[in-house]
């Protein structure tokens, strides 16, 4: 930093190193000698003291008249004083400049510093969104198993119903060659067991419409699932889009601190930060932006999942009322044969000759009165 004030002995110190280098001794000369220390209004003054007490010089100098030497020396004088202000002026408006400039850095730095914060938040919540997503994929699969075990027994009891009444059928076919006084008892019966019949094929029916119905719920909730993970792809999409903004940000934040030396030579590199500076600024309202629409994005993904949730459970209870339903069914049919013994003694007495197979509901609808 220059000093506050020079002396006369170190102006005329460096008048004369310069005249022994071959050099013009002017102001800016001396001024540089004395490694540009003392205002140049004061150095033309120690000069002209100087030269008035060594007399008149020889050469150009000595041609020319005090008074126009005096002229031009306030001349000098004055405009070394203007040019002097208009560099104190300009250096206090870019110290004042660089101040602002600086604030804004520090503010940018902070603002990031927040969003970074918020990144990391909204990363942790979609580790946890996966996870959740894990294991109510888990849990869609054993309701899918459990659906596919229902099915198959469904599948068996209808088998066993269609073999039952073909045994039925033979052997009404056979008491009818057997039994001709029992015509009124086996015309009821008949009608009892027709009314049986259409009973259970109504219920197998209701069965059936039940689960074709589970079948497209559960179709329906796969394909919120399938909705549910897509749209999980593209917020990480998103996310990852608003890392890679947040870390161009970070690099061209960066990359402005060395503009702070070019911001203390030219006011035109002063502009041009303060405009990255606002270009930066309007990158991150728009990173800011993003996060919140992840953010709100999130929260209808998990009332959509609570919503699944909450349909998974009201199929469970479907099935659990079909499962009854079925259970009821059966030990309906195995009740039967116990409530007609006469029948069940009948086709004991038959089963020598035809060498019909056993069956548990063999004897239900033939033997009811």
């Amino acid at each position: 930093m220059a000093r506050s004030g020079i002396y006369k002995a170190e102006v005329l110190r460096a008048r004369d190193a310069l005249v022994a280098a071959g050099r013009h001794p002017s102001i800016d000369a001396v001024r540089e000698e004395l490694g540009h220390t003392g205002s140049k209004s004061t150095i033309h003054r120690f000069l002209k003291e100087i030269e008035e007490e060594e007399g008149p010089q020889t050469g150009s100098q000595a041609n020319l008249s005090e008074a126009l030497q005096d002229l031009v020396g306030r001349l000098a004088a004055r405009l070394n004083e203007e040019a002097q202000e208009q560099i104190s002026r300009a250096q206090t408006e870019h110290t004042e400049q660089m101040g602002r400039v600086l604030q804004e850095l520090s503010a940018l730095k902070t603002q990031n510093a927040h969003t970074h914060q918020e990144l990391q938040q909204t990363n942790k919540a979609l580790a946890s969104e996966k996870t959740t997503h894990a294991k109510t994929h888990d849990a869609l699969n054993a309701r899918n198993l459990e659906c596919t075990k229902l099915t198959q027994q469904v599948l068996d009891l209808q088998a066993q119903i269609e073999g039952q009444g073909k045994h039925i059928q033979s052997l009404e076919e056979k008491h009818q060659h057997a039994r001709m006084a029992l015509d009124h008892f086996r015309e009821s019966s008949q009608a009892q067991r027709t009314q049986d019949q259409r009973k259970h094929e109504q219920q197998v029916q209701y069965l059936q419409t039940e689960l074709r119905t589970l079948n497209e719920a559960l179709s329906g909730k796969q394909q919120e699932v399938l909705h549910l993970s897509q749209e999980k792809t593209r917020l990480t999409t998103d996310l990852s889009r608003s890392q890679n903004d947040w870390l161009l940000c970070k690099e061209e934040i960066e990359a402005l601190l060395p503009l702070k030396a070019l911001l203390e030579q030219s006011r035109r590199d002063q502009k041009a930060l303060g405009q990255r500076v606002a270009e930066l600024e309007l990158l991150h309202q728009q990173s800011e932006a993003s996060g919140q629409a992840l953010r709100e994005r999130m929260e209808t993904l998990n009332a959509q999942k609570q919503q699944s949730d909450l349909s998974q459970a009201m199929l469970q209870a479907a099935l659990t009322v079909q499962e009854q339903m079925v259970s009821s069914l059966l030990a309906k049919m195995t009740a039967l044969p116990e409530s007609h013994p006469e029948l069940a003694q009948e086709q004991t007495q038959e089963k020598p000759q035809d060498q019909a197979p056993e069956h548990p509901l063999s004897q239900s609808p033939a033997s009811k009165p």
